[in-house]
């Protein structure tokens, strides 16, 4: 009797063993070949050693069509499950090219959906790891409805539990959109493509001749398009920029991301100010002041390579995840253009979403002038900083470094649309526009009629800078809540961060706001 249990047993195992090798040793070193690693090798990179729990592993597909019955595909070319990064629970799919080119048809969305929903019901964050040539064609419209399917469910849980994608392959068609409607896309030099049309349509279609690394590589969607977030030279780096990315997230919408210790030492930061030129046209690099405002080596820049006149990124103040969003007046002298709004208007939505506080530190000359840039849409664009800054509810602390002007001193979290606390520094300069031209404006007639013109221009601009090129008359109306010593920039966050961390704030009931997109 017990013989027989042994018997079964052992086909079990044998059957597993099966489904374990996917399309078979060959088609493993292929993939070896071209740089990729396998599902699985992947899965066992990105979880804790032996945490990861396999879902579904029996599914196949249900197609007789062109052939497909003779066709056997182990877990239907996508390998689903549960397991941990650094202790915390995570759910995800990696998809297995060995098996059909991991081309998404009926079954194996079934297996991704039924993932997603799991992960949502235990709200835990979820990662996709895409390897797929696209649709399968043999199945047709199942296998579109399949993929929509997924989009929904990618919809309905954005800003519910974190969602990341990572690029370890091609991505295209349909494919592409499941990545883009999720919080973050990851991909990998060489080896990660992503497009909608492919190389020879485009070709058949407008006669465009482009290979498929640069029609859709990483270089390309981090640096032009900027549909990524992150790049890494191997997969195995793209794996640990996903786990380093999580320990800034909390699990879900309804928790706090996980505190780490305060370090040791002072907050006292004297070399702060040897970062910063007073001069308010020189530039500089705001990632410096940055660097001496967090925790040692916890920034971690987001979006590093796309609309470089704005950073974002996450680190760690005092042990805190924060979220912070900087002018960059080494790009563009820190002007605010289209990419560079869009940029940090989705930053922004998503620490609100995931409850994380958001620091700007601002150093602003204004949104960028042009034809092109009007031409294209700058109003909408920049409106939707506004948007996002006075529709978060976290923590929003300023920190004025140099220069605030115009328009993009009122989208960059200024007082008048919600920020908790504004700090300015004694050099900063809070104005509709630099002082040369408001000068030229306002004291036109003056200048024109002088004897001479040119000395009489150097002193208003004087007259003026003494006037309003500093911030005292914005804190004399409480729209700066304190100017500080540069040095004690830290001292003064981790402060407010305390004071701040049982903020609630509530909104109108709605639906949702019309966010102008």
């Amino acid at each position: 009797m017990a013989m027989d249990m042994y018997d079964k047993i052992n086909e079990l195992y044998d059957k597993k063993r099966e489904i374990e090798l996917g399309g078979g040793d060959k088609r493993i070193e292929k993939q070896h070949e071209k740089g990729k690693l396998t599902a699985r090798e992947r899965i066992d990179l990105l979880l804790d050693e032996g945490t990861f729990v396999e879902v579904n592993p029996f599914i196949t597909h249900r197609t007789s069509d062109f052939g497909m019955d003779k066709q056997k595909g182990p877990g239907d070319g996508v390998v689903t499950g549960f397991g941990k990064i650094n202790g915390r629970n995570v759910y995800l799919f990696a998809q297995d090219f060995t098996v059909f080119g991991g081309a998404l048809g009926e079954m194996h969305a079934k297996k991704i959906a039924a993932v997603m929903d799991l992960a949502a019901k235990n709200g835990t964050p979820f990662i996709g790891i895409n390897d797929s040539g696209g649709a399968r064609i043999q199945e047709g419209v199942l296998s579109l409805d399949g993929y929509g399917h997924i989009f929904y469910r990618n919809s309905i849980y954005s800003g519910v539990i974190p969602q990341i994608s990572v690029i370890m392959g091609p991505s295209a068609g349909g494919a592409v959109y499941s990545p883009a409607i999720t919080d973050f896309i990851l991909m990998v030099d060489k080896t990660s493509q992503m497009f909608i049309t492919g190389p020879k349509v485009i070709e058949t279609v407008t006669g465009e001749k482009i290979s498929s690394e640069d029609l859709g590589g990483s270089k390309v969607h981090n640096t032009i398009s900027g549909n990524a977030h992150f790049r890494a030279p191997n997969e195995e780096e793209s794996i640990k920029q996903i786990q380093r990315l999580l320990s800034y997230l909390p699990q879900n919408n309804k928790e706090k991301a996980p505190k780490l210790p305060r370090p040791e030492g002072d907050d006292y930061r004297p070399d702060i100010i040897d970062y910063v030129p007073i001069e308010p046209t020189k530039p500089y690099d705001v990632r410096k002041v940055v660097e001496q405002v967090v925790d040692e080596g916890s920034f971690m820049e987001v979006h590093s390579e796309f609309a470089k006149n704005i950073v974002v990124g996450f680190a760690r103040i005092a042990g805190e995840s924060v979220g912070l969003v900087c002018n960059q007046p080494k790009a563009l002298a820190g002007g605010l253009d289209i990419d560079s709004s869009d940029k940090a208007a989705r930053f922004i939505r998503t620490c609100d979403a995931f409850n994380i506080p958001i620091i700007t530190f601002e150093d602003v000359s204004g949104f960028f002038p042009g034809v092109k840039q009007e031409h294209g849409g700058i109003i909408r664009h920049g409106a939707k900083i506004l948007y996002a800054y006075s529709e978060a509810t976290v923590p929003k602390i300023t920190v004025i470094l140099r220069k605030a002007y115009g328009g993009a001193y009122v989208a960059l979290n200024s007082k008048s649309i919600g920020a908790d606390l504004v700090f300015a520094w004694p050099n900063a300069e809070i104005a509709v526009m630099g002082a040369a031209g408001a000068a030229n404006i306002i004291f036109a007639n003056e200048i024109a009629n002088s004897p001479d013109p040119e000395a009489t221009r150097a002193a208003k601009i004087e007259e003026y800078k003494k006037k309003f090129a500093n911030p005292y008359v914005a804190a004399s109306r409480g729209m700066v809540d304190d100017v500080i010593d540069p040095r004690d920039t830290r001292i003064k966050l981790v402060q407010a961060l305390d004071m701040l961390s049982n903020k609630e704030e509530t909104r109108p009931a709605k639906k949702h706001g019309n966010i102008p997109l």
